[in-house]
C-alpha cells in the first residue's frame, strides 16, 4: 500500500490539547482499590499425629514429581504416565488452563491503543431535476482513513483486570495440577486394590483346594462309616460359600480394571490387566512441616489465587467512581478519483479528548463495590476453609499410617496362630477326637485371619498414595506460571 502522504500534518501539537493531555498521562498509574495481601490462616508448628516419627526416605522423589515410583511397581509407573496425556479430566483441565491464558492475553491487549483502518467508495447522482428532463452530475468519492484511539489506564482498571486474568490463570494451573494428582491418586489407589483382590483370589484358590480336600476326607469317612452325613454337608457348604466368595473377586477385579482403563483413556474392552506378583511394599513418606502445605497443595494455591482474583475486582468495581478518560487521533483523505486520494490538498486529520463521568446512577456502583467485596470475603473465606481441610486430611492420614502399621504386625500374628490352630484342629479330626463342626470353624478363623492381614497390607498401601495426595505430591508453588 502507498505510504500516506503527511507532510501538511502539524509538527506539535495544539497548544489547547496539551494542557488536559499533560493531564491524563500523568493521573495515569494512580490505583484504586486494595492492594493484595495474602489472607493469614492458621498457624501450626507440627502435624500432631506425627509424633516421634521421621521418615527415612529421600524427598528429592516428591520434589521431582513421580511420587509414585516411590512405590517400586514398573506397572504403575508406565500406568500413572499415561494418565498425564490421556486421562479426559485432564485434558479438560489443560483446555480451561489454556482458556484462562487467552484471557490473560485478551486482558493485556487492552492497554495498547486501538488501531483501525477504513476506506470507502460511493457513486452518487446529484442536481437533477425530473420536471425539465434534465440528469444530475453523476460523481464519485473515495475516502481512505486511519485513526487510533487509546484509553490511558488512568485508575489502574485495566491493569488490575490483567491482573486479575494472571491470577486466575495461575488458579487454572492450580486446578491443572489438582487433576492430575487427583486421576493419578484414584489410578494408584486402584492399582493397588486390584493387585489386592489378585492376592485375595490366590489365597482364596489355594484354601478351595484345601476345602475341596476336606470335602474328600469327610466324603471317605462317611462311607466308611465313622462320620455322619451332617460333617459331608458342613464341608460341602463351606466350599460352595468360599466359591461364591472368589467369583465375588471375580467380579470386583473387572470393575477395578475397567476403572484403570478409564482413568488412562482406553476403553475397558481394550485394556487388559494380568495378574503378576504383588509387591505390598509401603515407602516412608516425608512429611515436612505443616507451613509447607501451603507451598505444595495445589488446591491451597487455586484457592489462594482466587483471593487475589476476587480482590483486582474491588479496585476494577471502585473505578467506575471516577471517570473514563480517551484519546483519539485520525488521518484521512477523500476524492473523487483514487489518483487524488494520496495528494495533500485532501488530506485532513483530527486529535481529540474525552472524558466521562458517571453524575447520578442510584448506587449501581456502590453496589457492585459492595458486590466485590462480598465475593472477596468468600474467597478469602473458601481459602481459610482449604487449608484447614489440608491440615485436617494429613493428620486424618498421618494417625492412619501410624494405626496401620501397627495393625499388620498384629494381622501377621493373628494369621500366623491361626495357621497353626487350623491344622492341629485338622489332625485331630482325622484322629477322631473331634468333630467337624470344630474344623470348620478353624478353617474360618484361619481363611478370615489371612484376608484380613492382605487387606491390611492393601491399606497401608492406600493409605501410603491418600498422604501423599494429602501433602500435595510433587507440585509446588513455585511451578505456577
Amino acid at each position: 500500500m502507498t505510504p500516506m502522504n503527511t507532510t501538511h500534518l502539524p509538527s506539535r501539537l495544539p497548544r489547547h490539547l496539551l494542557a488536559p493531555l499533560a493531564l491524563a498521562l500523568l493521573a495515569a498509574g494512580c490505583a484504586v482499590g486494595p492492594d493484595y495481601q495474602r489472607p493469614a490462616t492458621a498457624e501450626v508448628a507440627a502435624f500432631k499425629e506425627s509424633g516421634d516419627w521421621v521418615s527415612a526416605a529421600p524427598a528429592d522423589m516428591l520434589d521431582r514429581g513421580p511420587w509414585w515410583r516411590l512405590f517400586g511397581d514398573p506397572v504403575l509407573n508406565e500406568l500413572a504416565a499415561r494418565v498425564e496425556v490421556s486421562n479426559q479430566n485432564v485434558a479438560i483441565a489443560v483446555a480451561s488452563y489454556a482458556q484462562a491464558r487467552a484471557l490473560v492475553r485478551e486482558q493485556r491487549a487492552s492497554l495498547f491503543p486501538l488501531v483501525t483502518l477504513n476506506g470507502g467508495a460511493s457513486r452518487a447522482r446529484s442536481g437533477g431535476n425530473t420536471s425539465t428532463g434534465t440528469t444530475g452530475r453523476v460523481g464519485n468519492n473515495y475516502q481512505l482513513s486511519i485513526g487510533g484511539s487509546w484509553e490511558p489506564d488512568v485508575w489502574n482498571r485495566l491493569g488490575r483486570a490483567v491482573d486479575a486474568a494472571s491470577a486466575g490463570a495461575q488458579a487454572s494451573a492450580a486446578d491443572l495440577a489438582s487433576a492430575k494428582l487427583s486421576a493419578q491418586g484414584e489410578l494408584a489407589a486402584n492399582y493397588f486394590a486390584l493387585r489386592q483382590t489378585d492376592a485375595q483370589k490366590g489365597l482364596l484358590e489355594r484354601t478351595l483346594e484345601g476345602f475341596q480336600r476336606s470335602v474328600e476326607i469327610t466324603q471317605n469317612r462317611y462311607t466308611a462309616g465313622i462320620v455322619a452325613k451332617t460333617d459331608v454337608l458342613q464341608a460341602q457348604t463351606q466350599l460352595a460359600n468360599a466359591q461364591a466368595d472368589n467369583a465375588g473377586l471375580v467380579r470386583q477385579r473387572a470393575q477395578l480394571e475397567h476403572a484403570i482403563a478409564v482413568l488412562v483413556g482406553e476403553a475397558p474392552g481394550n485394556f487388559s490387566l494380568p495378574p503378576v506378583a504383588w509387591n505390598p511394599s509401603v515407602p516412608d513418606i516425608p512429611v515436612g512441616v505443616p507451613s509447607t502445605l501451603l507451598q505444595r497443595r495445589p488446591d491451597i494455591a487455586a484457592a489462594e489465587r482466587r483471593v487475589a482474583t476476587a480482590n483486582e475486582q474491588i479496585g476494577i468495581a471502585k473505578s467506575a467512581y471516577y471517570p473514563n478518560i480517551s484519546l483519539s487521533a485520525s488521518a484521512g483523505t477523500g476524492a473523487s478519483r483514487v489518483a487524488d486520494l494520496f495528494s495533500a490538498p485532501s488530506l485532513i486529520w483530527s486529535l481529540g479528548l474525552s472524558a466521562a463521568q458517571v453524575l447520578f446512577d442510584a448506587g449501581t456502583t456502590r453496589a457492585r463495590v459492595d458486590g466485590a467485596t462480598a465475593s472477596y470475603d468468600q474467597a478469602v473465606a473458601r481459602y481459610r476453609q482449604t487449608v484447614l481441610v489440608a491440615f485436617q486430611d494429613v493428620e486424618d492420614q498421618l494417625a492412619a499410617t501410624r494405626v496401620l502399621q501397627a495393625q499388620q504386625e498384629l494381622r501377621r500374628q493373628a494369621s500366623e496362630a491361626a495357621d497353626q490352630v487350623e491344622q492341629q484342629v485338622l489332625n485331630r479330626y482325622r484322629a477322631g477326637q473331634v468333630g467337624y463342626t470344630e474344623v470348620i470353624a478353624a478353617q474360618a478363623t484361619a481363611l478370615s485371619a489371612r484376608r484380613a492381614l492382605v487387606q491390611a497390607m492393601a491399606d497401608r498401601q492406600t493409605t501410603a498414595v491418600a498422604l501423599i495426595q494429602s501433602l500435595g505430591g510433587g507440585w509446588q508453588a513455585a511451578q505456577q506460571p
